[in-house]
Order: structure tokens, then sequence, then C-alpha cells
């Protein structure tokens, strides 16, 4: 627990953030999510459509891999979403994403 005796400084995460080149992919993340929100129904009005309830919105081709979300996204569960299996070295040991699945 870093920041036990004093406040979190998300001003300065947001910053960081921004100089590691992350900023532009967490906005491609959140408007695939919005979008799914927007065009699903929400039955219990939480602000979340019910197909997505507990579930991640995946990229079928990883924006680290230089996927958008014009190249499609699909909803998944979240063990099954979180990460590829990998590498020693980190690259990705099955490219599954490439076959669309």
């Amino acid at each position: 627990m870093p920041y036990v005796n004093k406040p979190r400084p998300y001003k300065k995460e947001y910053q960081q953030q921004k100089a590691r080149g992350e900023h532009p992919t967490r906005m491609e993340r959140q408007r695939a999510r919005n979008k799914i929100d927007k065009t699903g129904k929400d039955a219990n009005k939480n602000g979340v459509a019910d197909k997505r309830e507990g579930k991640d919105v995946a990229h079928k081709k990883p924006l680290s891999k230089g996927g958008s979300n014009k190249d499609g996204v699909t909803i998944q569960s979240k063990s099954k979403n979180r990460s590829f299996k990998r590498n020693s070295d980190g690259s990705v040991k099955n490219r599954q994403y490439l076959a669309g699945k």
C-alpha cells in the first residue's frame, strides 16, 4: 500500500501515463466500452449494458499489436481477456487474436 500516510497524486500519475504513451490506447478502450454501453440494452439502469455486466470489451486485434476499434471488439469474460500466455522473452505464445478468435 504505497499511499498510506499521504494522498494519491492523481495528477502526477496522469502526466506519467501520457509521458509513457498510454493515453491514446486508454482512450480507445474507453470509446469501445462507451459505444457498447450506448447501443446495448440496460434493464437495471446502472449505466452498463446488460450483455457487458461483469465482462470486458476485448479487441479482436490487441491495441498493443496495432489494433483499433475498427478491427472489431467482442465481449469476453475478465479471466479470458486479461492476458495471453507469454514466452520467456515476453512475446505472445499463442497468437489466436490473428485468427479472429
